[in-house]
């Protein structure tokens, strides 16, 4: 069983996900880390989905930055984005993210900070257990 699952849309957001990491290895959280895009690999992102006991996650994403809300549109479990600063500033990504239709809720940390996305995670965690 796994806490929190930290989904990146591309390889290129290592650097992103390493400081959610950092953050959850002082805690007491087990987590797991994937590349899966939303836009590449659908159903690849839907068995994950549907097969994951992870009761947060944790979505890192540029550019569209359609990870957040494919997860949280496939699931009733709390979905934290993370908008990388890709191209424009990361402002695409992060409108992207907090621009969630009626339904589909994400929370969204600013943009490149992953540690924040892992504090939330935790905060969200240390309610429920």
């Amino acid at each position: 069983m796994v806490d929190i699952s930290i989904l990146m849309g591309s390889e290129s957001d290592h650097a992103i996900a390493n400081r959610v990491t950092k953050v959850l290895e002082e805690t007491k959280y087990s987590f797991e880390v994937n590349v899966i895009s939303a836009h590449r690999d659908p159903d690849k992102l839907e068995d994950h989905i549907a097969n994951s006991d992870a009761k947060v996650y944790i979505a890192i994403a540029g550019l569209s930055a359609a990870l957040p809300g494919v997860i949280a549109s496939r699931t009733m479990k709390p979905v934290i984005g993370v908008p990388v600063s890709a191209k424009l500033g990361g402002l695409d990504a992060l409108l992207s993210v907090v621009q969630m239709p009626p339904g589909v809720p994400v929370a969204s940390v600013g943009i490149d900070n992953g540690a924040n996305a892992a504090k939330l995670a935790i905060r969200i965690l240390d309610l429920i257990e």
